[in-house]
């Protein structure tokens, strides 16, 4: 049930985009244990002036092209499965829409599933599991 906020330069078209999306979406999947229907992504196409990162820090040179991936997951994975999903994104990404792997950040945060609600006001935990001090 991850839900990513996509940070990137305005100016990409549309089908740029969707390449993006469909990209991250199938790492997601393939990679790192996500249901094929749960799709939850938020696009913030920034000025120069809102997206500011260092070129070289931890990696680069980074270009224009920068894109950072702030993925919510809702149950923490291992290092493993994190670091194939890495490779998996910015492989799929090389392929489509063409963003090279240095101009791709990726942070990952975890939660527990009662600070998820979908739908109606209520909580995606399960009652039934709830500790005995609430």
């Amino acid at each position: 049930m991850p839900l990513t906020h996509i940070h990137l330069r305005a100016g990409r078209t549309d089908a740029e985009l969707a390449a993006l999306s469909d990209s991250l979406h199938h790492a997601l999947v393939h990679a790192f244990d996500v249901p094929a229907h749960d799709r939850f992504q938020v696009i913030h196409q920034h000025d120069a002036a809102t997206l500011i990162y260092d070129r070289d820090y931890a990696g680069g040179p980074r270009s224009e092209a920068f894109v950072l991936f702030e993925i919510h997951a809702g149950k923490p994975r291992c290092a493993a499965t994190k670091q194939r999903f890495y490779q998996a994104l910015v492989t799929r990404l090389a392929a489509a829409p063409g963003i090279r792997p240095e101009d791709v950040m990726i942070v990952i945060s975890t939660s527990t599933r009662e600070d998820w609600s979908f739908s109606h006001g209520t909580s995606f935990a399960q009652p039934d599991k709830e500790p005995a001090s609430c």
